[in-house]
């Protein structure tokens, strides 16, 4: 990691934004994407608990894809569609894997529900990223793929290579890089990971804001 790099980006974005993600400018963005509701929707939805019945924590899962501001609007239908058509089987595996990622082995949750939607050729890094995301903002990261490729590039992180396919030793590695970059910077930069990657992107070359 070019921690100068590092330095530069936050001095730039504090002078921009002074107080970070506090500003008034900052604080009418993050109302767009309401992540604190969505979060503790998901808090809820995807408790533990909650996964005592497969067809209602899948509904609430369709529920916070549909409703993030981060999915693509292309996804988002696909992604429902796909859900509601699978046969009872293939649902009850996507339910169990969901627990896992969430509340027990997060490596083989993570690929149980990657061999589920790359069946319908939904493997995507949002996809597999958001409800992780929404679950606990502060630990787990969203995945977007332009962002992601940038931050690697612009910071060199020369220990992550970016693939199309979602993998769990990318993701395992790269949230670990996230959560050191944080320790790195002031703390108005990450009142969630969405918004620390939102701002390690606005300070790239191709990124920075005019």
């Amino acid at each position: 990691m070019n921690l100068r790099k590092l330095r530069e980006a936050e001095s730039l974005f504090l002078h921009r934004y002074p107080g970070g993600f506090e500003s008034e400018e900052m604080l009418k963005i993050g109302r767009k994407h309401n992540v604190g509701k969505l979060a503790e929707f998901a808090r809820e939805a995807l408790s533990r608990k909650r996964f005592s019945s497969q067809a209602a924590v899948l509904d609430d899962i369709v529920r916070i894809v549909s409703r993030s501001s981060m999915v693509s609007m292309f996804e988002k239908p696909k992604f429902r569609d796909y859900v509601n058509g699978m046969n009872r089987e293939d649902r009850a595996y996507l339910a169990d894997g969901y627990r896992k990622l969430l509340h027990g082995n997060q490596a083989r949750g993570f690929e149980d529900v990657a061999d589920v939607l790359r069946e319908g050729r939904l493997a995507k890094w949002s996809l597999m990223t958001v409800c992780l995301f929404y679950w606990n903002p502060e630990k787990e990261v969203f995945v977007k793929p332009t962002t992601t490729k940038n931050v690697i590039r612009q910071f060199e992180l020369e220990d992550l290579t970016y693939r199309p396919q979602p993998t769990w030793p990318f993701y395992d590695t790269y949230r670990d890089v996230i959560s050191e970059m944080k320790a790195l910077v002031d703390p108005s930069l990450s009142p969630n990971n969405a918004a620390f990657t939102g701002f390690l992107m606005m300070t790239t070359s191709v990124g920075r804001p005019g």
